[in-house]
């Protein structure tokens, strides 16, 4: 068995992620894993659930004990917890430091960095649900964006997350919320996408909406990340403004509420084409006359 990298692995935070990475880190902790968050209650709950962890008695425990510290609270919470540990550091021997929330860079964590401790945002690119062991396999392969608070405590993030079978790709700090907006846009609006199709087969009377739409968006969607834009098909990359205006006409009629919603992914569909040059000019004027907000 490899010696643990790390001395003790602090986490704070006692929710999704605070788990799944509590398991990831603990081959490569010393000491068990060690919890804490400002809710003893569920940090106890959390640890017992896990395994393999201890819960800190206070924030100033686990400043002391760990050499590696990971926030993993929610994006609102970040700023007053790296606040709240800066005054805890221990005087020359501060841990490492990183959060791993998407949408903020390391620039939120200066509290922390002035007071002396290396700090990086580490956010992996994937979802947890709650499944701790299915999240630690899942982190292995893993996309994880890496922003560093100088050239060598990015240099440790990704070392970190090397040590999670990850692979770190190092995003600039004012692009983090670009970064992030389109994770969301990819992840979250593809999930109002299938709802409103979903909802507009019921009233076309299909009883089990995702039966019927999972393989061919299962193949869309593997299409797409395959050969990017070029993996589109459809009525729009024929210019067949007929099919869309009767799309538009019975969405009206019976499905009213995917109506702009469809209209404004056609457009963007229809922006993207424009750009490609893949559909005739004259095919593309009367597709862009028939989707116009009225």
């Amino acid at each position: 068995m490899d010696t643990p990298r790390f001395r003790q692995i602090g986490i704070v935070g006692a929710g999704r992620v605070a788990a799944a990475l509590a398991l990831a880190f603990a081959p490569h902790s010393a000491a068990p894993p060690m919890l804490w968050s400002r809710t003893a209650e569920r940090t106890r709950a959390a640890a017992a659930r896990i395994g393999r962890t201890v819960v800190a008695a206070h924030a100033e425990g686990l400043m002391r004990m760990c050499d590696i510290v990971a926030i993993a609270v929610s994006d609102d919470a970040i700023e007053s917890v790296a606040d709240d540990l800066a005054r805890l550091l221990p005087p020359g021997s501060a841990p490492m430091v990183f959060h791993v929330s998407g949408r903020s860079g390391v620039a939120i964590l200066e509290p922390l960095r002035a007071a002396g401790a290396p700090t990086a945002a580490i956010h992996p690119a994937m979802t947890f649900t709650g499944d701790p062991g299915g999240e630690t396999q899942r982190m292995a392969g893993a996309r994880f964006a890496v922003t560093g608070s100088t050239p060598e405590a990015t240099a440790q993030a990704e070392h970190i997350v090397a040590l999670l079978g990850g692979i770190a790709v190092e995003i600039a700090e004012d692009r983090r919320s670009l970064y992030h907006a389109a994770l969301c846009h990819a992840s979250n609006h593809l999930v109002t996408l299938i709802a409103g199709a979903a909802n507009a087969l019921r009233d076309a009377g299909v009883d089990d909406p995702s039966a019927m739409l999972a393989p061919l968006v299962r193949a869309a969607l593997e299409n797409s990340l395959d050969h990017g834009f070029a993996g589109l098909s459809g009525p729009l990359l024929r210019g067949d403004a007929q099919t869309i205006g009767g799309h538009l006409d019975t969405l009206k009629a019976h499905s009213p509420d995917l109506l702009p919603v469809y209209r404004a992914m056609a457009r963007a569909t229809l922006g993207e084409l424009k750009r490609s040059g893949t559909t005739p000019s004259a095919r593309l004027t009367a597709l862009d006359s028939l989707l116009a907000v009225p």
